[in-house]
């Protein structure tokens, strides 16, 4: 994408530091090392299999590798904080040690600062600080890009806080303040990146809205993720006429696709995805499109 801003558009943040920066929105391949994420829980839970699923994502096309061991999908128990690092450190360690570009996605300051300490170079918190008391103070210390993403609860009762006014002005108005606090705490501000949230205490309406009209999270003036990634709002969607049933997670990547194209031409800085080759694939066509809007106009011919 060009770095210019397009018409009624917010200029666009500058990129955290240490992390790629190929010139276009970026890919997030995400890596579950959990039994019971609502996609492929299970699959990649055996850390051998973790690291492998994540070089495959890297030869497909992920810029970032985000590993997580606590499902977040609606409903979810959280297993202990032992347990996370224990999913999580061996994946992010190998992983980093390769020289790909590691997130870790956590709630916890514990995990996250053994995850850092392993070689992850992002903290993804889904609770954007809100979780866990010490995430802002370490995050402060550590130097190392943090996501602040909308949250209004854990994963148990989430789904009840879904309640707003205008959910597009009330999500960047609660997101200012995440990043007030994360800067009162002493984080960097280049080290800030902001994630609108999208299912967390949301329903499929108001993550239609928020995609619809991205430009005014980007206008927080940072860096911007969105996760999409097979989220049941596609499903529902993609519904089947005749049984009525929603698109299962494994059949919603072309429509995650899709949503990543239209993110990347509003400005996302990433998109976090299951699939990454459609996504990387999608996200080069948005930068080329990119690429010819912003090019002046050819001169008028001479009658």
């Amino acid at each position: 994408m060009s770095a210019a801003a397009r018409p009624g558009q917010a200029a666009p943040a500058p990129c955290p530091r240490g992390l790629p920066r190929p010139g276009r929105t970026l890919v997030m391949g995400v890596v579950n090392v959990t039994p019971d994420s609502f996609s492929d829980g299970g699959r990649w839970f055996d850390s051998g299999r973790a690291v492998a699923h994540g070089f495959a994502l890297l030869d497909e096309g992920a810029d970032i590798l985000d590993v997580g061991g606590e499902s977040t999908r609606p409903g979810a128990a959280r297993p202990t904080p032992e347990e996370e690092s224990r999913r999580v450190l061996p994946v992010v360690r190998e992983l980093a040690a390769a020289g790909a570009a590691v997130s870790v996605d956590t709630m916890r300051a514990e995990v996250a600062s053994r995850a850092v300490e392993a070689g992850a170079a992002l903290v993804n918190d889904v609770s954007g600080g809100l979780a866990d008391p010490a995430m802002l103070p370490l995050m402060a210390g550590a130097g190392t890009p943090y996501v602040v993403m909308h949250w209004r609860g854990h994963s148990v009762g989430m789904q009840a806080n879904a309640v707003y006014d205008d959910v597009v002005t009330d999500v960047v108005g609660e997101l200012r303040a995440r990043l007030e606090a994360a800067l009162d705490a002493g984080i960097p501000p280049d080290c800030l990146i902001v994630d609108p949230g999208l299912g967390f205490a949301k329903h499929a309406d108001h993550n239609w809205r928020l995609l619809a009209r991205l430009p005014e999270i980007t206008a927080l003036g940072r860096p911007v993720l969105v996760g999409a990634a097979r989220k049941s709002f596609l499903g529902h969607l993609l519904t089947d006429p005749e049984t009525g049933r929603p698109r299962p997670p494994h059949l919603r990547d072309a429509a995650t696709s899709a949503v990543s194209v239209l993110a990347a031409a509003q400005g996302a800085w990433c998109v976090r995805v299951h699939d990454v080759a459609s996504t990387a694939d999608a996200v080069r066509v948005a930068a080329r499109w990119g690429v010819e809007a912003d090019a002046p106009a050819p001169p008028a011919p001479l009658i």
